[in-house]
């Protein structure tokens, strides 16, 4: 057994016995103890944090060639690309400052599980239902402080020294950490961290054989220690909530209250119901255009934005922000060289507003954030133009 057994946890539960191993995705010495133990211990099964998904990008390489981009936005899964491509790029960035490869820890998994022949597990959930139980539950202005403090802490120069990098494996470090983050999104914690340990617990528990060794983000390894003791629901645990219906009744109602006030307005008021109007089309217009313009979009886009925007805006199902990134792809569609750049670009925010994938992101998220501002003051000034009618 390796001489260093601080991020190794044992367990025993129903005859199987459990080996965690905690590790940081960017470090040498995580890649080094995988290796060393697999091959002492020579498991039954060997888990891993990835899902299927993210198993075929560590093995195969990242094919963006392949995506569909039209496809994405469609889907409504641009923002969620997006955050996804932010995540991707802190942690390239730390990798790339040690000279070793992203999540080598699970490479070296996959590898000594082969060697042994034992068998492989992908023991983690599907990262976009994730990204999706986080998106629906931290609100409008959740989703912006979010996306803030990750391009922030992401194309920040302050850099980490492998020392300190090691440092966050020990629990106490971890806890706190983990502690700052959850006090600026509460709410983060839930499905990033606690649903997903239920999740890999169930799924290592499950995993055939008797000696299972499973290489998790040191993150996970206290809550799994104590979630393995319990059963899960894992197709509870994949299903992405629906709307509350108070979203619902508070998504259709504000249009219609702005329609009814312009209607009525327009009947007492031809005068005053025509600059409410304008009103309302410059401010959602101009916001979403203002939006696509910063992502630096196409004038087609910017103007595809300011155009749609006085209508999406009252529909809680569509948003300006889908059409000017379809604008955009339609115009400056994406080629290969694009997609091959990606991982190299999303080191930098210059890449990010170069690169034409990232821009069609960004065009959708900044077009979507401004015209939703843009309902905020419009709707208060169509508000305050009908008091002050009565």
């Amino acid at each position: 057994m390796p001489g260093n057994m601080e991020n190794i946890t044992r367990l025993s539960l129903d005859g199987k016995e459990f080996i965690l191993i905690g590790t940081a995705h960017v470090s040498k010495y995580s890649a080094e103890q995988v290796k060393e133990v697999i091959e002492i211990e020579k498991p039954d099964s060997v888990c891993i944090e990835l899902d299927k998904d993210r198993y075929k990008t560590i093995t195969e390489g990242s094919k963006w060639q392949d995506t569909d981009i039209f496809k994405v936005i469609k889907e409504k899964k641009a923002t969620l690309l997006l955050v996804n491509l932010l995540l991707s790029s802190f942690q390239k960035r730390i990798a790339k400052q040690f000279g070793i490869n992203a999540g080598q820890e699970m490479i070296q998994a996959i590898e000594s599980a082969k060697e042994i022949e034992a068998n492989l597990v992908l023991a983690d959930r599907n990262i976009q239902i994730t990204f999706s139980r986080i998106w629906h539950g931290i609100g409008f202005w959740g989703k912006i402080k979010l996306i803030t403090e990750i391009v922030l802490s992401i194309f920040s120069d302050e850099s980490i020294t492998e020392k300190e990098l090691e440092k966050l494996k020990s629990q106490d470090m971890l806890t706190s950490i983990l502690n700052e983050f959850t006090q600026s999104f509460p709410k983060l914690k839930v499905p990033l961290i606690d649903e997903r340990d239920q999740y890999l617990a169930q799924k290592i528990k499950e995993a055939p054989g008797h000696k299972i060794v499973a290489v998790l983000g040191a993150a996970h390894v206290p809550g799994i220690k104590e979630e393995i003791k319990k059963d899960h629901d894992l197709k509870a645990l994949n299903q992405v909530p629906p709307r509350s219906k108070t979203t619902k009744i508070i998504g259709w109602s504000i249009p219609v209250l702005i329609i009814a006030l312009i209607v009525y307005t327009f009947i007492s008021n031809p005068v005053v119901g025509a600059q409410q109007t304008l009103s309302w089309v410059l401010w959602t217009g101009s916001f979403a255009a203002a939006g696509t313009a910063l992502a630096l979009g196409h004038p087609l886009s910017i103007l595809t934005a300011f155009v749609v925007a006085p209508i999406t805006t009252l529909h809680p199902l569509i948003a300006a922000g889908w059409f000017a990134g379809l604008t955009q792809a339609y115009i400056r569609r994406p080629s290969v060289r694009d997609f091959e750049n990606l991982s190299d670009d999303i080191f930098t925010l210059k890449g990010f507003w170069n690169n034409k994938v990232t821009r069609i992101l960004l065009i959708v998220s900044l077009a979507n954030v401004g015209g939703s501002l843009g309902t905020f003051i419009g709707g208060a000034n169509v508000v305050r133009l009908f008091l002050q009618n009565l």
